[in-house]
């Protein structure tokens, strides 16, 4: 397989700066409580300006290429919310972002920022795994009468029901770097061993089995 080679990059960014951790034989506990080979925290690459620059200049093209210029750009909460709005402020652009649900108090937004129907918005996202929470921002912003034209994503697990939610939305997504390539990454650098590749692709194929090994 080909991997891009900005793809490369940023993985080998987020490995250096544990932005994202592996770890198959003593794996993590998400908050769901699946246990997973992989722990991604994408805002620590806000803590680095090289890194954080990068990923800026990547977002920039990967939206001028596959959507070209939109009215608004759109955060997601709270990880996308400081990678927009450096996007928004790259591009010249308003940029709102999208809560999780609105607020119980006070005026009650769900989206904060100005948008008007009609007018085209481009999502940004840190991190996609099923894609649920994401597409809740995407159904946010149609309910305003936004013209979401995709989504972009510093990186995805790439997982079959991302997939699936995504077309399901018929939400274009792009993303920066993805678990195929960070694999592929991290057995360049040694991050892992040739041994771990086949617990890692496992995974990705079917996370509750691989964590039911686990718990079992």
């Amino acid at each position: 397989m080909k991997y891009d080679d900005s793809a490369l990059t940023l993985a080998q960014h987020l490995l250096q700066i544990k932005a994202v951790k592996l770890s198959p034989k003593a794996p993590f506990t998400w908050a769901s409580g699946l246990k997973s080979p992989i722990y991604c925290d994408n805002r620590v690459t806000l803590s680095y300006p090289a890194v954080r620059t990068y990923i800026r200049q990547q977002f920039v093209e990967k939206i001028t290429q596959n959507f070209g210029k939109p009215d608004v750009i759109a955060g997601v909460a709270t990880g996308g919310i400081a990678q927009g709005a450096l996007v928004a402020q790259e591009l010249g652009l308003p940029f709102v972002y999208v809560r999780s649900e609105k607020k119980s108090h006070g005026m009650q937004n769900q989206i904060e920022g100005v948008i008007s129907a009609g007018q085209s918005v481009v999502v940004v996202e840190d991190l996609v795994s099923t894609g649920k929470s994401s597409l809740m921002a995407v159904d946010a912003l149609r309910e305003a009468g936004a013209e979401v034209k995709g989504m972009v994503a510093i990186f995805t697990y790439q997982m079959e029901l991302a997939k699936t939610n995504f077309e399901e939305k018929k939400c274009p997504l792009v993303t920066l770097s993805n678990y195929e390539t960070l694999i592929q990454k991290a057995v360049e650098e040694k991050y892992v061993t040739e041994d771990d590749i086949q617990s890692l692709k496992e995974w990705r194929k079917d996370q509750q089995a691989w964590s039911d090994r686990w718990n079992a």
